[in-house]
């Protein structure tokens, strides 16, 4: 932790603070209050006050601990400038500079991700080491690498991913979504980075503030989106906050550890007792991460404010926010809302992880289920189509039950949904066992190659998670390491790099030129990103459906059995507008006469 003296008049008279956050701000913002929080030792005691030009001082709030002062000032007439806070005690005044910075040029105009997007999720600490010096840092509490231990942390960085943008690029792939990269300095564990000990400040093994800014320019520079994670639910025990508690309030149960139940159900079971509900919301995930009391309106203004901090900062494009039915419905409401007023293009999408649709739809914008209540929340995480993909790809399909029917089924539903196409589709993610769980379904490319077709030319926002593309496996009851594995090639010195083709075996090869092809055509294709969706019931095993948009279309026919399979088109005419197409997985013409045959578990990707 950073300590500052400020000294004034009287150098004897220093007040040291540890803290000020946000460290700086904008003139200029749609909303003008500005929350500064100060922390040093016994800073309750001092008077304060404000010299700038245009910046009101509305309120000055002490807690309950004398180390904390939270100000709050109107920006409303403010210009950019640098202004004191003056602390003062009897004779002795203490100085504290604060900045107001000029805005970037269009930032309320940042572009957020969509269903023309393919996200790609990287674990930073798995994915690449650029920059071995910031490995271990003086003074951290987990202060070591061990790649042979799967929960320590390897080594990977912000100067890793930037290093690798181009691969990324030409991948196909639209927009990077990161696993969190803000500061957790906690004793063990702290490579997956889901206990924040430093909201403002990205954790020095990854790099630095100004190593995330240029990795976003440069990702920008080649058309990548780049998406962050952030966790309000809850923060790490290491953080100063939990530390040293402004007051027992900022914390859920008093800042006494009560563990969550998980069943965050009950936030929209109508038949929940309140003991269910208050044990969802308000448990803690672990002891290691106290539950943030968000309807303590300092804790709903300092994080809302750190989100802000870090779009206008950085330009990210997005916010992937943890757990987010654990936290307060109202505050991740009114924190979806001002995000959206500030950034009116800008996205977020909640981990709503629950197991119906139902239950997910909740907590989508303009929910019908949620109505009067509106979560504000644009895109939510489809964890129940992933199941169904997990199971389909594997299973023969018949006309009523199995393989490929449960996708038409689950879509027959979409009507639950206020936005299917902001919905997040994924096969699997950092939490849970990869779609290719071990060697032996790896194997299996026509798997594989139906799940990735269906996922990049059905409704919604597809995320792929790092590795999939050369067929990396990981089974979560081995240990979320192991989900979590390096990226071949990412370290100097491992003995194969599946960033080249060269390192590659024959079958990742052809898994990631599959995949590949499919990214780059779906790159800008308007009837994938904007058209509507149009399906047929599952007819002897064989699932057509069709992507439309602007007079041009793509119809995709699946074969959900391994066996070859005579299909009658009259059926399908409505959406077969030519008697001939070109596939555009093969690149050859398929004709579209009385009858289709296709071979086992073959796809057609038709272009109209």
């Amino acid at each position: 932790m950073a300590l500052f003296a400020f000294f004034g008049l009287h150098q004897s008279a220093a007040t040291v603070i540890k803290k000020v956050t946000p460290t700086f701000w904008w003139a200029g913002m749609d909303n003008p209050e500005l929350q500064i929080l100060l922390y040093g030792d016994n800073i309750a005691s001092h008077d304060v006050s404000i010299s700038a030009q245009g910046v009101e001082l509305r309120d000055v709030v002490k807690q309950d601990n004398p180390n904390y002062l939270i100000l709050y000032v109107d920006l409303s007439e403010a210009a950019p400038q640098t202004f004191n806070i003056t602390l003062k005690k009897g004779k002795k005044a203490t100085n504290i500079p604060y900045e107001l910075k000029q805005r970037r040029p269009d930032s309320s105009k940042v572009k957020g991700f969509d269903a023309s997007d393919v996200l790609y999720l990287i674990m930073p600490d798995r994915f690449a080491n650029g920059n071995p010096d910031n490995d271990i840092v003086p003074g951290m509490l987990e202060n070591k690498v061990d790649r042979n231990e799967q929960y320590g942390r390897h080594g990977g960085d912000l100067k890793g991913i930037e290093d690798h943008l181009d691969y990324l690029a030409d991948l196909g792939v639209t927009a990077i979504w990161l696993n969190p990269t803000q500061e957790n300095d906690m004793p063990e564990g702290s490579y997956h980075g889901y206990a924040i000990t430093d909201y403002f400040q990205i954790d020095r093994r990854y790099g630095s503030n100004e190593d995330f800014l240029r990795m976003v320019n440069k990702a920008h520079e080649k058309g990548l989106k780049v998406v962050m994670d952030m966790i309000f639910n809850h923060c790490g025990s290491h953080n100063f906050l939990f530390k040293d508690k402004p007051s027992k309030d900022w914390f859920n149960f008093k800042s006494e550890y009560v563990g969550t139940s998980y069943k965050t159900a009950s936030v929209q079971d109508v038949h929940a007792s309140e003991y269910e509900y208050k044990i969802a919301v308000d448990g803690w995930f672990t002891q290691a991460m106290p539950d943030l009391n968000q309807r303590n309106r300092h804790v709903a203004k300092f994080l809302i404010q750190s989100s802000i901090w870090w779009i206008e900062y950085a330009g990210i494009n997005g916010i992937r926010q943890d757990t987010h039915p654990y936290a307060d419905y109202d505050f991740m409401a009114r924190w979806c809302k001002e995000v959206n007023d500030e950034y009116p293009n800008f996205n977020i999408v909640g981990e709503t992880w629950l197991n119906s649709n139902v239950l997910v739809s909740f907590w989508q914008k303009d929910s019908k289920l949620a109505a009067p209540r509106n979560s504000n929340l644009k895109t939510v995480m489809d964890f129940p189509l992933m199941e169904h993909m997990n199971k389909a790809f594997d299973e023969e399909t018949s006309d009523w039950s199995g393989g490929l029917y449960r996708l038409y089924d689950y879509l027959t539903q979409d009507l639950v949904y206020a936005d299917p196409m902001n919905l997040l589709t994924f096969l699997d993610n950092h939490d849970t066992s990869r779609f290719t769980t071990n060697d032996e379904k790896a194997k299996n490319l026509n798997r594989f190659k139906q799940a990735i077709t269906f996922l990049l030319t059905t409704r919604g926002i597809p995320q792929i998670y790092y590795g999939t593309e050369i067929l990396m496996t990981g089974d979560k009851s081995e240990g979320d390491g192991m989900l979590r594995k390096d990226f071949p090639g990412g370290w100097a010195g491992d003995s194969r790099n599946c960033f080249e083709a060269s390192g590659r075996t024959a079958q990742e090869q052809e898994a990631f030129e599959f995949i590949k092809k499919v990214l780059n055509w779906r790159k800008g294709n308007e009837v994938i990103g904007k058209g509507t969706l149009k399906h047929f019931s599952i007819n002897q095993g064989v699932y057509v459906y069709e992507r439309k948009y602007n007079g041009k279309s793509v119809v995709v026919i699946m074969n959900g059995n391994d066996r070859k399979q005579d299909i009658p088109l009259k059926p399908y005419a409505e959406v077969l507008p030519k008697k001939q197409a070109k596939d555009m997985l093969s690149g050859k013409v398929v004709a579209l006469d009385n009858q289709l045959t296709l071979g086992e578990r073959e796809i057609l990707v038709l272009e109209f």
